[in-house]
């Protein structure tokens, strides 16, 4: 299978050929038909196997059939739940649109609105968006959604549990009944399927890997250790592995930053990526890690959805997320586009619960190491960690996060209030 076999036009083959790929990957293979017949779908596919472009090359097609008018009018709508996701697929828009006519434009919070308004004002025919900047924009009367076409959720499961829903339904509620709707998720959770339901209108399912399995390319491993000596863990094993660009999941803010000072002092270049970190901080970080300058990046789940680092070998769970279903997101940020990786989790005791029901989840038995001097506790208790923000594993809701905020006006960020899940953080 080819891309020019699936009936894309010169120009966005020209685009794909630039950028380095020779052959559709299979979500693409089966997202891009139907996409292209104008059908509505419903799509799961494990993170790092294309599903940007998925959606991205059938949208562009459609618009460029059709001759842009000198107002141009949004006509195709993405959104997605954080910045760093939205960056970087307005990244792609912009490279596969390369030999169009089509303009883009990525809007988000944490940054100056006045650039994204005179943006808008000169045309956009694709447009990027978190919700929370989106609604602010619109409330100001700098954005118009009467003639979308095309409406694209991103990460739809990841802007459920971060309270999203009822902007999605306001965001609706602003446009055409008739469009085209494309849903994009990693995971097929109960809730993404009765939100599907109101949206899509008889759409293809398509699922290119079994639902929240995990990349074959990834070894998964665990670490048994108490969890006062986890911080002195990770650091032997990063600076023994000498390991160059390592990304690693802790649970909160505070637990971010204080594991990032740790690294630093022992001589590990490293820095910290969250939600209460201004867009700046964030961007300089990401480049930072990209680049080589930083060897680790320590992310909350927040900050981390839509990071996609090329060829990233590693991956360590500071600590087990409580939603299983996080786990499978996180390690694939490495094993991506066909390379290997390695995706280490330390585990203390009152995570024994979080790494039972992860096993059951991706359906195996992760293998278990103990590093002498780095032994597990055996007095330690079993019981799972105090969720006070959080949610029960077997909870389809959407879950509070730990990575919130103090409480902001929603102009210049992304947080805003859900009837769903109130004062949460929305990044």
């Amino acid at each position: 299978m080819t891309f020019k076999q699936l009936g894309l036009s010169d120009a966005l083959l020209k685009a794909v050929s630039k950028q380095g790929y020779e052959k559709p990957s299979p979500i693409q293979q089966k997202a891009i038909p139907p996409v292209l017949e104008g059908r509505d779908v419903l799509a799961s596919a494990q993170t790092g196997t294309g599903k940007t472009a998925g959606f991205t090359l059938p949208l562009l097609q459609i618009l460029s059939q059709t001759e842009t008018s000198r107002q141009r009018p949004i006509r195709a709508l993405i959104l997605t739940p954080t910045r760093e996701l939205a960056a970087q697929v307005h990244e792609n828009v912009r490279q596969y649109s390369e030999f169009t006519d089509l303009r883009s434009l990525v809007i988000f919070g944490g940054v100056n609105q006045k650039p994204q308004v005179a943006a808008l004002n000169r045309g956009v025919d694709v447009l990027v968006a978190t919700p929370g900047r989106l609604l602010d924009l619109q409330n100001q009367g700098a954005i118009c959604l009467r003639k979308i076409e095309i409406l694209v959720l991103d990460e739809a499961d990841r802007m459920l549990d971060m309270g999203f829903l009822r902007d999605i339904e306001r965001i609706m509620a602003l446009m055409p009944a008739k469009r085209q709707n494309l849903l994009f998720s990693a995971t097929f959770s109960k809730d993404i399927k009765r939100l599907a339901s109101g949206i899509l209108n008889k759409p293809v399912l398509v699922e290119a890997t079994p639902e929240n399995s995990t990349v074959d390319a990834i070894t998964q491993k665990v670490y048994r250790v108490a969890k006062g000596k986890k911080t002195g863990l990770i650091i032997k094993l990063i600076s023994e592995g000498n390991w160059n660009q390592v990304l690693v999941f802790a649970r909160t803010k505070h637990g971010a930053n204080k594991l990032c000072k740790s690294m630093i002092s022992s001589g590990i270049t490293a820095a910290a990526i969250h939600g209460n970190k201004s867009q700046g901080a964030r961007t300089k970080a990401l480049a930072g890690f990209k680049s080589g300058q930083i060897s680790v990046l320590v992310a909350t789940d927040i900050a981390a959805r839509g990071l996609d680092i090329p060829l990233l070998p590693h991956v360590i769970n500071f600590e087990l997320p409580n939603i299983s279903e996080d786990y499978v997101h996180r390690i694939g940020r490495t094993g991506r586009a066909g390379a290997s990786g390695e995706a280490i989790s330390l585990v203390s005791a009152d995570e024994t619960t979080f790494l039972r029901d992860i096993e059951k989840l991706v359906g195996e038995k992760i293998p278990v190491t103990i590093l002498e001097g780095f032994e597990p506790d055996p007095n330690a208790s079993t019981q799972p960690i105090k969720q006070g923000q959080g949610r029960s594993n077997q909870s389809r809701g959407p879950k509070k996060t730990s990575d919130n905020s103090s409480k902001k006006s929603s102009r210049g960020s992304d947080s805003r209030s859900s009837s769903r899940r109130p004062k949460s953080r929305r990044d």
